[in-house]
């Protein structure tokens, strides 16, 4: 069998690429039909144009071509090998680490059967929600703590949502674009500011009182982590989130963290435990069902969150904005059209 893949053939460079998919299914692998995938921008444009950093496992420049993207989908289950008890064929999933593709063959712990009433879109959110779901648990957030989102992509927007769940207030969304801004207010923050403003921790401060209890840095910018350190409250935490991929920060930790007793945490979704979820350290596999929770009985609602749909024939368009940089919309592709 064929399958068309999205595959970034060369750095700032995508294309619909057919590959060969083998249809004999090992015991425990699940055969499925994408039917939405969602961009990861920060990720994705990273890879797509050759950072060689890419991998929180090694150190070593990687400059190699092809890679390939897109770890959050949701599709229709076509087989399912010997051992799989999750799905069965003809069920809608949410899919966990997978790629841009039509058909994938995935490990059934990857596979999340879906309620009736949860959509395709919603469902392809699932495994990028795990990676602010997770920040803000180990943040270990109570109900009425203030909380700032540094940064206002596909993760700083979920943030938003999430926080709003948990309990936090005020909510402040902090990114440079005004589109951006006004967006987080329609998607829950209470209050939305610049952070490149010479008086963003005086606003920050104005709203919280002390400052923000809590901090979820998303954009992986040595600057944004500072600015997020001046606005937290003495005691405070913050979720290094966003990925940096490089080590040329300067902070002030003695004054910054040091002396506010500061608490900085790693929040890469790797570093999660592997088997057993505690209080603050949840498994990917137990968020994701938490997430798929939250959409069923109407806790969280994503209907509209995504900006942009486009069919994987416009892969090579799309993913040519986000190579140029700037702000990037929610993007999803839809399978169903090819």
């Amino acid at each position: 069998m064929k399958s068309l893949n999205i595959v970034f053939t060369q750095p700032n460079i995508a294309e619909l690429v057919e590959k060969e998919l083998s249809t004999e299914l090992e015991a425990d692998n699940v055969l499925v039909r994408l039917e939405r995938s969602t961009i990861s921008s920060g990720t994705e444009r990273a890879n797509l144009i050759g950072d060689p950093y890419i991998s929180i496992a090694t150190t070593k420049p990687n400059h190699k071509f092809p890679r390939q993207c897109g770890y959050s989908s949701s599709g229709i289950v076509e087989a399912i090998g010997e051992g799989v008890d999750n799905v069965k064929p003809g069920d809608r999933v949410a899919i966990t680490g997978s790629v841009h593709a039509k058909r994938l063959v995935m490990h059934k712990t990857q596979v999340y059967k879906l309620a009736d009433n949860i959509s395709m879109e919603a469902a392809a959110l699932s495994y990028i929600s795990n990676f602010p779901m997770a920040a803000i648990r180990k943040c270990l957030l109570e109900m009425g703590e203030s909380a700032i989102v540094m940064g206002q992509g596909v993760l700083g927007q979920l943030a938003v949502k999430l926080l709003r769940v948990a309990g936090a207030m005020p909510i402040i969304a902090a990114d440079p674009d005004p589109a951006k801004r006004q967006r987080a207010l329609e998607l829950g923050a209470d209050v939305a500011v610049d952070p490149t403003a010479p008086d963003f921790v005086e606003k920050v401060h104005a709203v919280t009182g002390n400052g923000a209890n809590v901090a979820i840095e998303v954009t992986g910018v040595d600057k944004a982590l500072d600015n997020a350190l001046d606005a937290l409250a003495p005691f405070g935490r913050v979720t290094l989130l966003g990925c940096t991929r490089h080590s040329n920060f300067a902070i002030d930790y003695y004054h910054k963290v040091h002396g506010k007793g500061i608490t900085i945490i790693g929040a890469h979704t790797l570093a999660r435990p592997r088997q057993e979820s505690h209080h603050g350290w949840w498994t990917g596999k137990d968020d994701t069902e938490a997430f798929l929770k939250m959409l069923e009985f109407g806790r969280l609602n994503l209907d509209g969150f995504v900006d942009e749909v486009h069919s994987p024939k416009e892969a090579t368009e799309v993913f040519g904005r986000l190579a140029n940089g700037g702000p990037f919309p929610v993007v999803q592709f839809d399978w169903t059209q090819i």
